[in-house]
């Protein structure tokens, strides 16, 4: 399947939006970290959560819960294509089973079809699966394609990973406090690219 086929049936699957011919691919953790998958159920009754601060709170949610850090994906998704307007998307919309296409191989397909890439990463994410996708995509297209990348990651975020990469690659990364700044952040970065692309800084053509 070529590039531009690939563009299409990416857009077929999403909503119309103002710039719909700008696919923005936004990667993060689907799960958010949770202490009860990890603790055993007596290490757990030696705990009483409602005696915990908010944030350590938020590590025991039952499992009937709605994950945050996907519902976090998907308001920042539905504020991209509001305003800019772009066609964000996840993989999620995509359908593609992983158990036939590996998470990583998607990843690449979906960044070389993408005009932009963003990494998601908050502080209660489960990110060590975006690392390894976002590593295979540094690797393959770090070289024709760094200037369409960007992390944002929680202050709280420590990583290994995010600093060799900002050494190695010059990557941009930014910061974020709130799910506010998150968006604001992330508006203004495919609104740079478009304006790249129309003055012929940067390729308007994805790597192929």
């Amino acid at each position: 399947m070529t590039t531009e086929i690939m563009r299409d049936f990416i857009r077929g699957q999403l909503g119309n939006v103002k710039y719909d011919r700008f696919l923005l691919y936004l990667m993060g953790p689907y799960k958010s970290f949770n202490l009860n998958y990890v603790l055993s159920e007596t290490e757990r009754e030696r705990i009483d959560i409602d005696d915990l601060p908010g944030p350590l709170r938020q590590l025991f949610r039952s499992k009937d819960e709605i994950d945050e850090a996907k519902a976090l994906l998907r308001r920042v998704q539905g504020s991209l294509r509001t305003d800019p307007g772009v066609n964000a998307f996840l993989a999620l919309d995509l359908g593609v089973d992983t158990t036939e296409v590996d998470a990583a191989t998607q990843s690449i397909a979906y960044t070389r079809c993408s005009n932009a890439t963003a990494f998601v990463l908050p502080f209660l994410g489960h990110n060590f699966g975006v690392g390894e996708e976002a590593g295979s995509i540094l690797e393959t297209f770090s070289e024709t394609y760094g200037d369409r990348l960007v992390f944002a990651h929680e202050n709280d975020v420590i990583s290994a990973m995010i600093r060799s990469a900002q050494v190695r690659w010059d990557l941009r990364i930014v910061t974020y406090e709130t799910e506010d700044e998150l968006v604001t952040k992330l508006r203004r970065f495919p609104g740079g690219i478009m304006h790249r692309e129309r003055r012929v800084e940067i390729s308007n053509r994805r790597p192929n």
